[in-house]
């Protein structure tokens, strides 16, 4: 799991049936400081986090748990929106 910023939301017409329904959002990774690290991507939402929004990730193989019944195509899917962060 990881830590990312919800940048906005990305919306395709033609993509794979699996996708159908689910919201795509454009995240950044960030570090513990709420640094961006690396690139945007883009991030299946399992739990309606709004753009701005600090989130945690799961990536890999993992991230078609959350949809278990249609299990998408996706390398990251969003699981929690993160209140704050303590140090």
């Amino acid at each position: 799991m990881y830590l990312g910023r919800v940048l906005g939301r990305a919306v395709c017409t033609a993509k794979d049936p699996t996708l159908k329904g689910l919201k795509l959002i454009i995240v950044t990774r960030i570090d513990g400081n709420g640094n961006a690290k690396g690139k945007p991507f883009i991030a299946c939402d399992s739990i309606g986090a709004g753009q701005g929004e600090t989130v945690f990730l799961c990536g890999g193989g993992e991230a078609a748990f959350p949809f278990v019944k249609t299990r998408p195509p996706s390398d990251a899917s969003i699981l929690g929106v993160i209140d704050n962060i303590k140090g």
